[in-house]
């Protein structure tokens, strides 16, 4: 008998939870259980579309009269249903708790006897392996010709090599014969749980459901699968905790305080917008270097529409613009509007040449960068456009108040508010929509995808321009944060990449989700904000980045290579 049907026999052999399942499904047969059963039947005849519409109407209509009746049956049953489930859940609890720690015990004395047997066979390979290379060696003593030399140290080779695969399958069967004791164990759960389920007709209990988890956690738990996942972040974690206890030491105050909490959160609003765009394009295994320009693009013509006054910039030698005349609603969307559409022009010039000629988008989007930033310096002259106008700026880019907290007065940047609309957009996209589910198969093998029916030529512009709409967006708000110019946004999309790689997305295509993108802009954000704090060079904090940046890539390369 295996071990599955071991512990699941000791629930079917127990005659007060048998009787208790008999019970409830006799009382749930024509109550409950019909009425599930009747719906799906409803369900089902509206797709069908071999029924006629008379004959789908009143299969619906019968259907419809037995549920009232099952439902009078279900009311009538409910009392008794609740009282038996609870006897029988306890029933459950009581013998389950006595097989989990049975089970426990047993798989933990074989996981016990089975590391002393490793330990033993590991201890008798290297023996032997010694012995063998003894004999090599002693067998070409006092031998000095070259071929002698030649031959002993191939022998010697060969002898390690064999050592060394006889480790490795040694390992292999332990390994094995560990995880087939660890899942025994976990099944005893698997199984308490999916009794108690059923004998609540599929409802699901909290606390059951986070202690299987947790079992599920441990069960599939490797230190060195853990490291290699979350290595940077603990080391991440390991500095932020050392600059906050520096922070006080060195005379500049609580860095864990709220005001330095929500202005780290402001600055990472903006940028999230870049990081959600180019995520996408990393995810099929490309790049884009234009999204620093796109946010002078945006950025400068958001603040040439809103600006109180007359432009001091001659936009391409024309006359200066002036948009006081217009309401400020028109000039809010026609801003919004303009920075969209043009970064999205540019985004789909960049994703024609990637999606039809297959051309990198390293290459593609340069090239787009470069024109952004000749027609921008030419255009304005490199002088930056102004401040937008002060009341525009502040209901969106301000700050309401939120207090007196311990005497500081703490007030809520509005631009958060933004970028969480923009992070829960992506979400669904990203893992609610078709377009999302394909994002990942063409990321992760273009070839397989297009195979399977999935247009890999609009799947890869359809995420050059998700990512226009995001850069568009983000570069309207930025130039509520600063007098925008052509030179606006350098380095933004070093930045932004840099976010989505140390956040988990891949650059070999088809790994990465939305919250890393969003963990990574914080982390880039939070090391600057902290470096800062403490006073260090803004010089020194392209060497922190550089590292964190090469680590995570790093990282990402090794386990792809162990994937393969």
């Amino acid at each position: 008998m295996s071990m599955d049907n071991e512990q699941k026999s000791y629930l079917e052999q127990d005659k007060e939870l048998t009787k208790y399942s008999a019970r409830l499904t006799e009382l749930r047969k024509d109550g409950v259980n019909l009425i599930s059963a009747l719906k799906q039947e409803n369900a089902a005849a509206k797709r069908n579309k071999l029924l006629s519409a008379e004959e789908r109407t009143a299969l619906i209509a019968r259907n419809n009269a037995r549920i009232a009746e099952a439902k009078i049956v279900e009311e009538k049953n409910k009392a008794e249903i609740a009282e038996i489930v609870k006897k029988a859940v306890a029933r459950n609890n009581e013998i389950s708790k006595a097989n989990i720690a049975k089970v426990t015990k047993e798989q933990n004395d074989i996981i016990a006897s089975l590391k002393a047997d490793f330990q033993k066979q590991l201890s008798e390979i290297d023996a032997a392996s010694l012995e063998r290379k003894q004999k090599i060696v002693a067998s070409y003593a006092g031998k000095t010709a070259q071929k002698d030399v030649a031959d002993c140290k191939e022998e010697l080779r060969i002898a390690n090599y064999e050592h060394d695969s006889a480790v490795f399958e040694a390992k292999n069967k332990f390994t094995s014969a560990v995880d087939v004791a660890k899942a025994a164990k976990n099944q005893a759960y698997v199984d308490f749980v999916q009794k108690n389920r059923a004998l609540r007709n599929g409802q699901t209990n909290f606390m059951e459901d986070c202690t299987l988890s947790v079992q599920n956690y441990i069960n599939k738990f490797r230190m060195s699968k853990f490291l290699l996942d979350n290595g940077l972040y603990l080391a991440i974690l390991v500095f932020f905790i050392v600059c906050i206890v520096l922070a006080p030491l060195s005379g500049n105050g609580n860095l864990l305080s709220l005001p330095n909490i929500f202005t780290i959160l402001e600055q990472s609003s903006v940028r999230m917008f870049y990081a959600l765009g180019v995520a996408g394009l990393i995810l099929l295994a490309g790049t884009d270097l234009s999204v620093g320009r796109m946010v002078a693009l945006g950025a400068v013509i958001t603040g040439l529409i809103l600006h109180p006054g007359q432009n001091i910039v001659t936009f391409f030698g024309a006359e200066p613009w002036d948009f006081t005349g217009h309401a400020m609603a028109f000039r809010l969307i026609l801003a919004l509007f303009l920075s969209i559409i043009l970064c999205v022009a540019f985004s789909a010039f960049a994703g024609v040449f990637s999606a039809k000629l297959k051309i990198h988008p390293f290459i593609s989007t340069l090239a787009t960068q470069l024109i952004i930033y000749g027609l921008l310096f030419f255009g304005t002259s490199g002088t930056p456009v102004g401040s937008i106008d002060a009341d525009i700026k502040d209901m969106i880019g301000g700050r309401w108040i939120m207090g007196y907290v311990g005497g500081e007065l703490i007030t809520f940047p509005k631009l958060i508010i933004p970028a969480i609309i923009a992070i829960a957009v992506a979400w669904f996209i990203w893992n609610k929509t078709t377009f999302g589910k394909n994002m990942y198969a063409v990321g992760g093998n273009a070839e397989a995808a297009s195979v399977s029916g999935i247009s890999v030529f609009w799947v890869t512009m359809g995420v050059f321009i998700m990512a226009g709409v995001f850069y568009g967006c983000g570069a309207f708000l930025e130039a509520f944060k600063a007098n925008a110019s052509a030179g606006t946004g350098q380095g933004y999309e070093l930045d932004a990449i840099a976010a989505c790689v140390v956040g988990g997305i891949s650059f070999n295509g088809g790994i990465g989700k939305i919250g890393g993108a969003v963990i990574g802009v914080i982390i880039f954000t939070s090391l600057t904000y902290c470096l800062t704090f403490l006073g260090i060079d803004t010089n020194l904090q392209f060497v922190f980045k550089g590292l964190i940046i090469i680590a995570a890539v790093a990282l990402d390369s090794v386990k792809y290579l162990k994937r393969k």
